[in-house]
């Protein structure tokens, strides 16, 4: 069975699974330096991009696709054989109309490679679901799990999946979108604005914010009132509380005004606020401890009630699932027995998701066979970019030159990775014992002061280098770096002393785990920074003549050959 999962909409993708395989998933935002979160909206691409990986659209038994903002059903535009379509979908989350997630929202027709073709649309959650779920080691090994799911546009939702995958639904934990983590953003600090959104309009806010708030220290006064008046706004049995609740059910940003809420609350939160003279930094630390503890209080007071006081396996997806922070306070909870986020718990995940909804549909979500590195291929570069030379060169000699130059190298090579984190397919390394290096990738990189640069490390020294230091292969929980490490890899250390890290070994990736050995051994230090190879605003590069001409690195590796700028009448 040949399954294709279609992402139309925001961070589009397309991905295939045959006979339970990941065979690839490839985002829109990862080919030819697109925007990130580009759509999927040119459905004329499909034949070709099968044809690279060796399948045609013949080659399908079943479509799905991902639903999107709405209550009774999603909607998208896409281009098919040259004309603009508009693509029926199922609508954001379960609802009456379609109370198992598990089950099409919608089915409708394509005209896909010249045939009319019957393709199924699953609730845009259920994306989230399947995906964390399937890919999970809980779904590998037959165990249950709880599901969490917090997306921008939606409540956070709980559902129970059983070891034959069987999806119990469980409801909200609490009535507050996702965007309200960014959308705070817009009253303080540096993103501040007086045009409020309307609907989610800036995707990259929430991470820069998770950055920013380092700046700052929480503050209990500001806690109580987000306290006091998440509690008025979102959860009286008042008047306006109940208009709102029958208004808003968490079904997507453009699907329900739900932001013209969040801003009527954040604008009275800034009112009280702005009497206790506290710091902009101060009040969005606050909001992010806030939000923190109101989702472990109620997701774990909501699994105790619902199941007991036993501790649960969980997974966490949605665009929330990206807060390093937050998964970390999850796994550590003592209801929470282990937790799983997989790579690619955003919109990046859904095309996967949709599909294993499909795949799980009528008998239970299943194990797939899956892959971090399973996203484009390098496009190929010829001729040599002008201004370029171009040498053989093995990850020991890459060691060497991070080693004895001190400078960044761009390192692309095989498929790209899954998800929004360059986990070293397209990444650039460097040295992190120089803490001017931070202040070099972000100018090169375009990005603010404060951002951080990740750590990655062998997974056998993290724990010396870290607390906790334990395996995080994809880059998605805080670790505090050892006070006798501070001054060691000043490069990699958030403004808070912790960091995102990343551990290496050479099952995951021999090269890496070669440079990291060989640059440990020259070094005695275990850990290199790490941060993406991209244009700014643009996913991954998807050839090294793009980072060529981009320009801000001296020396890309890939496929075993270095690429350097010629420099004349200069040293390098």
């Amino acid at each position: 069975m040949i399954i294709a999962g279609l992402k139309l909409t925001q961070s589009g993708g397309i991905a295939l699974i045959n006979d339970g395989k990941l065979e690839f998933h490839i985002e829109m935002q990862k080919l030819a330096n697109n925007r990130r979160y580009s759509n999927f909206d040119d459905l004329d691409m499909l034949p070709e991009i099968f044809a690279e990986y060796g399948y045609t659209l013949a080659d399908v038994d079943q479509w799905a696709i991902d639903g999107w903002d709405g209550s009774e059903y999603g909607q998208a535009a896409a281009r098919i054989n040259g004309q603009l379509v508009d693509v029926q979908l199922a609508p954001y989350r379960e609802t009456a109309r379609v109370p198992d997630p598990c089950q099409p929202g919608y089915v409708g027709k394509l005209s896909l490679g010249g045939r009319s073709t019957e393709y199924a649309s699953y609730v845009h959650v259920a994306s989230h679901m399947a995906a964390a779920y399937s890919t999970s080691p809980f779904a590998r090994r037959g165990e249950p799990s709880m599901v969490l799911v917090w997306d921008g546009g939606c409540f956070p939702r709980l559902y129970c999946v059983s070891p034959d995958g069987r999806v119990e639904p469980g409801g909200e934990a609490f009535p507050l979108i996702g965007h309200t983590y960014s959308m705070a953003s817009q009253y303080y600090g540096p993103f501040r604005r007086s045009n409020k959104s309307r609907t989610v309009d800036d995707l990259s806010v929430a991470g820069k914010m998770m950055a920013y708030i380092a700046l700052g220290k929480p503050v209990e006064s500001v806690k109580q009132v987000l306290r006091e008046l998440f509690q008025k706004h979102f959860e009286a049995d008042t008047a306006s509380v109940r208009a709102y609740r029958a208004r808003i059910i968490g079904c997507g940003s453009t699907g329900e005004p739900s932001h013209s809420y969040v801003h009527a609350y954040l604008t009275e939160v800034q009112e009280r606020t702005e009497k206790l003279g506290v710091s902009d930094e101060d009040v969005l630390a606050s909001v992010h401890a806030f939000l923190e503890e109101l989702l472990l209080d109620r997701v774990t007071a909501k699994i105790r009630t619902w199941k007991g006081d036993e501790p649960w396996n969980l997974c966490f997806a949605g665009g929330c699932a990206l807060n390093i922070k937050w998964n970390s306070a999850l796994r550590s909870h003592p209801m929470i027995r282990s937790l799983w986020v997989p790579p690619f718990p955003d919109d990046s995940g859904s095309a996967i998701g949709t599909a294993c909804a499909h795949l799980g549909s009528g008998h239970g979500l299943r194990p797939i066979e899956w892959g971090v590195r399973l996203g484009p291929a390098l496009r190929p570069t010829d001729p040599t970019p002008e201004g370029w030379t171009v040498t053989a060169c093995g990850p020991k000699e890459v060691a060497r030159l991070l080693h004895t130059s001190g400078r960044p190298v761009v390192v692309l090579h095989g498929r790209a990775e899954l998800g929004p984190r360059a986990l070293g397919a397209r990444s650039i390394l460097a040295p992190a014992t120089d803490p001017a290096m931070k202040a070099v990738l972000n100018d090169v990189k375009r990005r603010e002061h404060y951002r951080p640069v990740a750590p990655i490390c062998l997974v056998e020294h993290a724990p010396e280098v870290f607390e906790p230091g334990t395996p995080d292969p994809y880059m998605l929980f805080e670790h505090w770096v050892r006070p006798e490490w501070v001054g060691r890899i000043p490069a990699a250390m958030h403004l808070d002393g912790t960091a995102r890290l990343q551990t290496v070994s050479k099952a995951d990736d021999p090269n890496l785990a070669t440079i990291l050995n060989e640059y440990h051994r020259l070094s005695g230090i275990p850990v290199l920074c790490n941060t993406s190879a991209n244009l700014n605003g643009s996913g991954f590069f998807p050839d090294v003549a793009s980072a060529a001409e981009w320009g801000g690195v001296d020396h890309i590796w890939s496929e075993g050959t270095l690429y350097s700028r010629s420099r004349s009448g200069t040293d390098e």
